[in-house]
Formats: C-alpha cells, sequence, structure tokens
C-alpha cells in the first residue's frame, strides 16, 4: 500500500455516523478515531480507500481553535476505482443519495458522484489523472 501525499481533512457534525455510513456505502475502511477528552466527539479520525489513499475527519464543535473557525463544507471528493458499477450498486443498497447516475465522460472515465448524510460530494469514477 502506498502513502498517500494528500488527505482530504472534512469537519463534521457526526463524525462518527459519517464513518459508518462512507465504510458501508463507499468500502472506505475505519484506520482509527481519537475521542474527546470527556469520551464525546471525535478530535480526529482517518478511513482509507483500498489503493491506500486517506481522508481525516473530525467533528467540528472538537478541537483547536483554528480548526474550530473554519466554515463547514460541503466538500467535493474525487476518487478513483477500477470498478464503478459494482461500487455503485454497493452506494445505492446502503442508501446514499446518488447525485449523477453511472455514465461514460467524453474523457474516458466511466464513474457516478453521491451524496453523504452531511452534503459532502462524492464522485467516484475510473480517470486515474494520468
Amino acid at each position: 500500500m502506498s502513502s498517500p501525499t494528500v488527505w482530504p481533512s472534512i469537519r463534521c457534525r457526526d463524525t462518527r455516523a459519517l464513518i459508518d455510513f462512507l465504510v458501508a456505502a463507499f468500502g472506505f475502511e475505519e484506520q482509527f478515531s481519537v475521542p474527546g477528552e470527556d469520551g464525546k466527539g471525535i478530535i480526529h479520525a482517518q478511513i482509507r480507500w483500498p489503493d491506500g489513499a486517506g481522508v481525516m475527519l473530525g467533528d467540528a464543535e472538537v478541537g483547536d481553535a483554528l480548526h474550530l473557525a473554519l466554515p463547514f463544507g460541503p466538500v467535493s471528493i474525487y476518487v478513483v476505482t477500477d470498478q464503478p458499477d459494482a461500487l455503485h450498486d454497493r452506494a445505492v443498497a446502503a442508501g446514499a443519495t446518488i447525485a449523477r447516475g453511472l455514465r461514460d465522460e467524453e474523457y474516458g472515465s466511466r464513474g457516478f458522484s453521491a451524496t453523504d448524510p452531511e452534503g459532502n460530494f462524492w464522485s467516484f469514477g475510473t480517470y486515474s489523472g494520468e
């Protein structure tokens, strides 16, 4: 597994619920999470995509002042997959809201887009940037 050099970071209203959704709907793997001092909320968590890429997450009301001052998303993240059809079916079965159905793009990619419970926009496709 390669080490990713870019880690998108998402401020969440409910990090635990979002992680559970991303694991069930899209197949991310939870790497770890750090609870708040009082055991409530999540200060920092990481999820990984099977190719090694990762996303950092944390509850908006927990953490340092710099992060607390950041605005909420939604954010848009693109994830490379070699099996967009199967991933689309998995997302639908898990209750994901499909924003743009499966399709072939003029630049050669095949993919779809969905939103998560916090309104973030996730696009999955075969285009790897190469």
